[in-house]
């Protein structure tokens, strides 16, 4: 329960950055970064899913996993920003919040090597489509600021969330997954 209370507590201090996670409210180049992950349910679903991912596998996979989405967004993020076009990036967006979800249902374990792998391709995605979407007149290194930081939130409060439902509600994150699955679904067809 007192972790609980601290994830709430948490979450209620960044309210006023949510309520103005909707694109023409951000008037600076973090606020621009900080909103797109946010805005985005593609964007928000993995990046929650990273999180959940992480705690089911527990462990040290905890912390690797959203370090390496982080670290390798962080690259995305300047090829997105330097214009260097990546094929298929929507279509990246979408399956890495079908792929995470599957993975979640199904609780899958892989090597630690091979999930930092997967988690790296689908970072790579997020990032670039971060980096093409910075506004003209955003400072770069503001704005990756504001997305890295909203990111590391999203992740943070996936792997509270999966931490906490593993020890209770164990089925609740396989639950959870099934559903991210199911609106990428959505998201590929609408």
């Amino acid at each position: 329960m007192k972790t609980l209370t601290r994830a709430i507590a948490l979450g209620s201090f960044f309210l006023p950055a949510l309520a103005q996670a909707h694109p023409g409210h951000a008037t600076s180049s973090v606020a621009n970064g900080f909103s797109h992950p946010i805005s985005g349910i593609d964007h928000l679903l993995a990046m929650i899913a990273v999180g959940l991912w992480a705690g089911q596998l527990g462990g040290r996979a905890r912390w690797q996993i959203p370090v390496a989405f982080l670290g390798v967004m962080i690259l995305g993020g300047a090829l997105g920003m330097a214009g260097i076009a990546v094929p298929a990036v929507e279509q990246g967006l979408v399956a890495s919040v079908l792929i995470l979800g599957v993975l979640i249902a199904a609780a899958v374990r892989l090597p630690a090597a091979a999930s930092m792998a997967l988690i790296g391709a689908f970072a790579l995605f997020h990032g670039v489509a971060h980096g093409t979407e910075m506004p003209v007149n955003a400072s770069g290194l503001n704005y990756a600021g504001g997305f890295l930081s909203a990111t590391a939130l999203l992740n943070v409060g996936g792997l509270a969330l999966g931490t906490i439902a593993k020890a209770r509600a164990p089925r609740f994150v396989q639950v959870a997954g099934c559903a991210i699955a199911l609106c990428a679904v959505l998201l590929a067809i609408g």
